[in-house]
């Protein structure tokens, strides 16, 4: 709803949000929106200015959406930055995942802080051309719960857009909660007027996960947000061969581990299965998974991620996917996600020509 919107469920006569009569006026006694409009904040809100300033020097904006939790959105997120900043693209990471905030894990940066200077609050840089911003820089304690009202988070959200000085910026990724909440709302609001280039929503294959992501789908339709496509995530278990643990199950259940026998008999009598990669289905994709739901919402998909145990393990350690070639599963496949994201949008060829 807009701030100048008639709710759905106000009183006949409603006089409307914005005016000076709101949670006032006889017509608005008994309805379930009284409060609200009483105390809300009369007319256009001075800090949006403050907002569109700041993000005057940042050319595209996207945000990485999830339905539920633990899809892989924030381990996206933080890859498709370090991929970005390996383009020498000007990157910024701001993580609104208030509650949860696992991006400083993800690209190393737990225990920074937040430095201030006249220009406002400055990100922590992973490298020169890759900053970020979480509340995770802000906590004494990594393991004290943020217990915050949805007033206050939207206040911090705000804060990050108009307080924190990114510079000149190409891309600017916000990473946010899963669903559709007050992060949501607030994040759309205050760059609305400013302009989103969209959002990429993240999934995991099965039932379960999709019926929340129609869900992000229809959100971003109904507040305007162009869909820039989906990820299916841990679309499979994916990895060499020879990193799997080989066991057999005694009478009892125990797992007996034989993996070096099984590898020693492979060296010896099938060397050429040591270069092979095993796949196996972890969450049921039988109703077409991330690809149908697509076609029937009218939406980009853009490809599927396997779960990768080297791309956890990246995540973990908080450093690139593709800095090595360890992550020889994911990472080409993330790669080309990202280049579809620039061919599809022509991003690359905007941002060379505003160079030149």
């Amino acid at each position: 709803m807009e701030n100048d919107e008639i709710p759905e469920n106000a009183n006949e006569h409603c006089p409307g949000p914005q005016s000076d009569l709101a949670g006032k006026s006889d017509s608005c006694q008994g309805c379930p929106n009284q409060q609200d409009c009483a105390t809300a904040p009369k007319g256009p809100d001075p800090d949006l200015v403050a907002i569109a300033e700041r993000m005057a020097t940042v050319k595209h904006k996207i945000l990485v959406l999830s339905g539920k939790g633990g899809v892989g959105k924030s381990t996206f997120s933080a890859q498709l930055s370090y991929a970005l900043a390996a383009m020498d693209f000007q990157v910024g990471l701001m993580d609104i995942d208030i509650c949860g905030p696992s991006i400083p894990k993800m690209l190393g940066l737990e225990g920074q802080e937040i430095h201030q200077s006249n220009l406002g609050w400055s990100p922590v840089y992973v490298e020169s051309n890759l900053g970020v911003m979480s509340i995770g820089f802000m906590l004494p304690n990594p393991d004290e719960a943020v217990i915050w009202r949805g007033p206050r988070k939207n206040g911090l959200i705000k804060q990050f857009l108009k307080d924190v000085y990114w510079g000149e910026l190409d891309f600017l990724v916000v990473d946010a909660p899963p669903g559709t909440s007050d992060e949501h709302i607030s994040i759309v609001q205050y760059l609305q007027a400013t302009g989103i280039d969209g959002a990429i929503i993240v999934t995991t294959p099965q039932q379960v996960s999709l019926i929340d992501v129609r869900k992000e789908v229809s959100f971003c339709k109904k507040v305007g947000v162009e869909v820039l496509g989906v990820v299916e995530n841990m679309s499979g278990l994916c990895q060499r061969l020879t990193d799997f643990r080989f066991a057999k199950l005694t009478e009892n259940g125990e797992q007996n581990d034989i993996t070096e026998r099984v590898l020693g008999y492979m060296r010896e009598k099938a060397p050429e299965m040591l270069d092979l990669i095993a796949c196996s289905e972890v969450f049921d994709s039988s109703g077409g998974g991330a690809t149908q739901m697509c076609q029937e919402m009218g939406v980009p998909f853009l490809g599927k991620v396997p779960l990768d145990p080297q791309l956890c393990k990246a995540a973990e350690e908080g450093r690139s996917c593709f800095a090595d070639q360890k992550c020889g599963v994911s990472a080409p496949v993330l790669k080309s996600i990202i280049e579809k994201l620039l061919v599809m949008n022509q991003w690359r060829e905007e941002l060379q020509q505003i160079g030149e």
